[in-house]
């Protein structure tokens, strides 16, 4: 979809935003993307105006431990085959931009080396679409002077690309072209940073990712529509979909349900100081998934006797949750909800447990059958949401960019991990310390 759509009048709107977040993930699973999906089936149901925004598969997890992110059982987006596999190619194009990035990089020190690059102060790595352990540390440029220079290199997976990041928060063209040029890529002798802009590289990689950036359109199995768009990890990025989808979302519904990547106090977290804050978004609710299943995990339960009944285990494992609600209520000041996302095997007690705790702390509890009865069976829950949504709220920051680097680690270590105090590295200090030179000390921690 053309994203200059988002020019067009649509009469001064404003859209209901939606985040779905989770506790943190455990090799139980917890439900988030079909939660996502089931949600915005239910709020379609129930007449309102929705799309749903998730972000891309990466073909690593897909055919890792993971697996696909299409959603699950009745609350899917489809085809999910083709999105799973390849989808439109944006990843391949975000690769292609990061190695052509690479190859010039080497490219400029084979022929001179004009910007005094020192090649053991290369931080750029290629990129590839998939968990390949042998790609990961190398030493390439072997063969002799017309196969470049030998040095340690290595893969990442596409969706770790700084590439992948740019992307998915740049607001048109201009902006991505912009973001392109100021990727550092080495270091020079003296210690001063290089960038795609000195190489001359941030051009034709915006003409590569030109199509890309354009939202993808695709819909639920009941027919909502679902914009799937970019997909940066959030352990090493800020794991949402792409802004200009989320925008393109809110331009053309009254409600859009969108996601995170991995718990409430890291996704969520950079969702809001990141992803927020950069692109002037608030969320006006928030769904936080568990699984009676994951807490009684986190309560020491095996994983092999998880379908049995254990109150104590998932007394135990509550707190896990709780700290996920206490974040988003009293750190974001948003308002929540907590979606359990109903197995078969729950107990009438194991579910009872989680409401009353939960009500301790202001918090309603929804269960989400979304998996088993799609859209139908997430209408308790849509209803809370569109309850909540009607609710005043003001979205508060975990830290203040002003703050030195130092503070705001300091910041979401303690509010959102529940830490005493951070302790530094004499390492982690002077890399601050470089960072805080180089002027980044203003930009969000991610």
């Amino acid at each position: 979809v053309d994203y200059n759509l988002l020019k067009k009048d649509n009469g001064g709107k404003k859209a209901k935003l939606i985040l779905t977040t989770a506790i943190n993930p455990t090799p139980a699973g917890e439900g988030k993307t079909t939660t996502t999906i089931g949600v915005s089936d239910a709020l379609s149901r129930l007449g309102k105006k929705t799309i749903v925004a998730l972000r891309e598969p990466s073909l690593g997890p897909v055919f890792g431990v993971k697996g696909g992110a299409a959603g699950g059982g009745y609350a899917q987006v489809i085809p999910m085959e083709d999105i799973n596999l390849h989808f439109t190619g944006d990843f391949h194009a975000i690769g292609a931009a990061n190695n052509l990035l690479a190859a010039m990089l080497d490219n400029h020190i084979n022929h001179g080396n004009q910007l005094g690059i020192d090649s053991r102060k290369i931080t750029w790595r290629r990129a590839v679409d998939m968990n390949d352990r042998q790609l990961r540390n190398m030493v390439n440029g072997l063969g002799g002077k017309g196969n470049g220079i030998p040095r340690e290199d290595g893969f990442d997976i596409t969706v770790a690309s700084e590439v992948m990041a740019a992307f998915c928060l740049a607001s048109d063209i201009v902006d991505l072209k912009a973001r392109l040029a100021r990727i550092i890529v080495a270091y020079t002798r003296d210690d001063k940073p290089v960038t795609a802009g000195e190489l001359n590289a941030h051009g034709a990689m915006a003409a590569l990712l030109k199509d890309a950036l354009k939202p993808n359109l695709v819909q639920t199995l009941e027919g909502t529509p679902a914009f799937v768009h970019g997909g940066p990890f959030a352990n090493i990025a800020h794991g949402c979909n792409s802004v200009i989808a989320t925008k393109m979302a809110m331009h053309f519904a009254d409600y859009v349900v969108t996601e995170a990547g991995f718990g409430a106090d890291l996704g969520a977290e950079k969702f809001l100081d990141i992803k927020c804050r950069m692109a002037d978004l608030k969320p006006d609710a928030v769904i936080i998934v568990a699984t009676v299943r994951a807490l009684k995990y986190n309560g020491g339960v095996a994983k092999q006797d998880l379908n049995q009944e254990n109150l104590e285990a998932l007394e135990k494992g509550l707190p896990n949750l709780l700290k996920h609600v206490e974040n988003i209520t009293k750190v974001f000041k948003l308002p929540a909800v907590v979606a359990i996302n109903q197995f078969p095997l729950d107990t009438e007690a194991e579910l009872n447990l989680v409401k009353t705790k939960c009500k301790e702390l202001g918090v309603n509890v929804a269960l989400s059958a979304v998996w088993a009865k799609g859209g139908e069976g997430g209408e308790e829950l849509a209803n809370e949401v569109l309850r909540l949504t009607e609710q005043p709220s003001t979205l508060e920051y975990t830290y203040d960019l002003e703050m030195p680097i130092v503070d705001k680690i300091k910041a979401i270590a303690q509010k959102i991990y529940g830490a005493d105090n951070a302790d530094f590295t004499p390492a982690a200090l002077k890399e601050i310390e470089r960072l805080t030179k180089l002027g980044f000390d203003k930009l969000p921690i991610c």
